[in-house]
């Protein structure tokens, strides 16, 4: 079996995404199931996506020594890799943002992979019109990510300390810690409206948002874990229940 690219989608031919003046943005689809990558490229191409498929982890670390994709859609489940360790190689390799292709069951491996720095999920069997949504908010996100067009980098708040171009977070005691792209947007939506209540809709960038997408709450843990004093007492991100997260700091930006 060729396990290449399985089809390629030339966006260009169609109308771009978002912007007439933006070059159609590359995915790449990592799926082994050949109806299903068949419907995922076929959704993205009618979008206006380039897009190209690969059936093993192997072809697209391959593929990524030539070419960085803005976004790669990845089922866990591949016949030759295990599809965390590829969202590893592929963080490491480029800084393509990652959404999730999972079965219903694994929740461990979602949760899993949305620690490792997936952007978000989506779970078989999906609606076409889901998955371009789901691709289009991330792209959004990471457009306007922190560092992009010139917007604010730093941000401090009770003595911690975010770089939001770098993904650096600096404890008071001088410490960093690396956090993922999503934890960033995350933790940068709360540095811009401190003392305002966020509804997990806003927090991921999502319109849509199921009530079973736990997505959220995963970064919420994570960023409490390392900035909270007791994470399961915490005093900087609360929970404000039946409406969303509240930033309970003040912040200053230079």
């Amino acid at each position: 079996m060729n396990t290449h690219h399985a089809h390629r989608s030339d966006g260009a031919r169609r109308v771009p995404p978002d912007d007439d003046s933006a070059p159609p943005a590359l995915i790449y689809v990592i799926e082994d199931e050949p109806e299903v990558a068949r419907l995922v490229l076929s959704a993205l191409g009618e979008f206006g996506f380039n897009c190209e498929g690969f059936a093993t982890g192997a072809a697209v670390l391959r593929r990524l020594q030539y070419e960085k994709p803005d976004l790669c859609i990845i089922d866990l489940g591949l016949p030759d890799m295990d599809g965390l360790d590829l969202m590893r190689r592929i963080a490491a390799a480029s800084n393509a943002g990652m959404l999730i292709l999972t079965g219903r069951g694994h929740t461990a491996d979602r949760v899993m992979g949305l620690e490792l720095g997936g952007d978000d999920y989506v779970t078989k069997p999906f609606e076409s019109r889901e998955l371009v949504a789901r691709v289009r908010s991330i792209l959004r996100r990471r457009s306007t990510a922190p560092g992009a067009g010139g917007q604010r980098r730093y941000a401090s708040f009770l003595g911690w300390r975010i770089d939001c171009a770098a993904n650096i977070l600096r404890a008071p005691d001088g410490s960093e810690h690396l956090l993922g792209t999503a934890e960033t947007q995350v933790l940068r939506c709360f540095v811009e409206r401190p003392h305002q209540i966020l509804t997990r809709e806003q927090l991921m960038g999502a319109r849509d948002l199921l009530p079973t997408d736990r997505s959220i709450d995963v970064r919420i843990s994570r960023l409490r874990k390392k900035i909270e004093a007791d994470p399961h007492e915490p005093a900087i991100i609360k929970t404000v229940y039946g409406a969303g997260y509240l930033f309970a700091a003040d912040v200053a930006w230079e």
